[in-house]
């Protein structure tokens, strides 16, 4: 598990690169990994939250550095969360930390991965043109300007 604390910024968001840090950093791909071990489907009696969580998994990039016991870890809270989403009371404090923690040390999300120093690569977002003068001078117009 990684540290506690706050969460580490992402490596190209650092200003100072001189400073060891602990472990190397990781970086992998944030696509579904190229293979994956035959995985059980979702239980069909699972709670539609739960069942989307569980195949969420299938597609993200951490899911390179699953072995099978950590797809049997997925299983188990898929099945705690369709549980308590599944149920008539409110969930309580000790079931909620307790269902963080088992998805914690799946690394569901970026603070957890950043923490155990693994980064998947951001896609580039498209480049997008900028804001035409003409359509400024168009809204100025239509507001009396």
């Amino acid at each position: 598990m990684g540290v506690t604390g706050p969460i580490p910024k992402r490596s190209e968001e650092r200003r100072r690169r001189n400073k060891d840090d602990g472990p190397e950093l990781v970086q992998a791909p944030s696509a579904p990994p190229a293979e994956l071990p035959d995985l059980p489907e979702p239980d069909p009696n699972w709670h539609e939250i739960a069942t989307d969580w569980y195949l969420s998994l299938r597609e993200s990039g951490q899911a390179a550095f699953y072995q099978p016991s950590d797809w049997a870890v997925a299983r188990y809270a898929a099945e705690l969360m369709s549980r308590g989403l599944s149920s008539d009371r409110p969930p309580n404090g000790q079931y909620v930390a307790a269902l963080n923690s088992v998805m914690t040390s799946l690394l569901t999300t970026e603070g957890d991965r950043r923490r155990a120093r693994i980064e998947l690569e951001r896609k580039k977002p498209a480049q997008q043109a900028p804001a035409s003068v003409t359509a400024i001078a168009d809204y100025r117009a239509s507001i009396g300007g």
